[in-house]
């Protein structure tokens, strides 16, 4: 294994941990996965059946986009989540990591008609920014990847309607970043919602301004790397197995 494989299951593990401290696991049935290096598009993604505090670096398995495990022997992976996994690495380059979660506070804004609102500055991160991809069913047939990439676009998040929440990142951290702001614009939302009271929804000029204030690369790649340092040094306080 070269040092690049293993610095992607490194940060690919510490992901699956950090879904699980963040409260957002769904038992067996999230998944995160991160494209290998080299000319044919293949990724690592979890073993089928491992919560995902139980991931660590030695035990991602490693397939390509027409199922074939690089690895003899390699356990089963989620059916549903390689059709969406897949999907996306075969048609996004840029697409190093794919993040797929079944959080409350993103389920619930997955079947709002009205989708992901700019309510908050957090939420404009995403104004006119994140994707949506109707239901379809459970994704297990292969034909739907065709149109979970045309719904996805050149967005880094997307909103699976009455299902949950995906991002893409050029790297672990990336996918995590987006993420992790994705679901608490989510969460806003909702509380948001609650009080039963009237929105207030800025104007368009303001949300897009605050958009490319908060999309400006150098700024989001300095936060991006420094939430990330941060998150790994949290998990080395509390459980540093993910690397092994």
């Amino acid at each position: 294994m070269n040092t690049t494989e293993q610095q992607l299951r490194t940060d690919l593990a510490a992901a699956y941990r950090l879904l699980d401290l963040n409260g957002w696991s769904d038992q067996v049935f999230t998944h995160i996965s991160v494209r290998l290096p080299g000319d044919e598009p293949a990724f690592l993604i979890n073993q089928y059946g491992l919560r995902p505090e139980e991931v660590s670096a030695s035990n991602l398995v490693s397939i390509d986009v027409d199922g074939n495990k690089l690895e003899a022997g390699s356990p089963d992976v989620n059916p549903a989540g390689f059709t969406i996994h897949s999907a996306v690495h075969m048609n996004r380059h840029d697409a190093v990591c794919v993040m797929h979660t079944h959080t409350m506070a993103g389920m619930a804004v997955a079947a709002l008609e009205e989708g992901l609102l700019p309510l908050n500055q957090t939420n404009m991160t995403f104004y006119d920014r994140v994707a949506y991809y109707d239901y379809e069913g459970v994704p297990l047939d292969l034909e739907v990847r065709a149109r979970i990439v045309a719904a996805l676009g050149d967005s880094k998040a997307m909103i699976l309607r009455n299902h949950g929440l995906l991002t893409v990142g050029r790297s672990v951290a990336e996918a995590y970043f987006l993420m992790y702001y994705l679901n608490q614009a989510c969460e806003i939302q909702l509380e948001a919602m609650k009080a039963g009271r009237s929105l207030i929804v800025p104007d368009h000029d303001a949300c897009e301004y605050t958009a490319r204030q908060l999309n400006n690369e150098r700024y989001h790649l300095e936060s991006v790397d420094l939430v990330w340092q941060a998150e790994l040094r949290r998990l080395d306080r509390l459980d540093s197995s993910f690397r092994s």
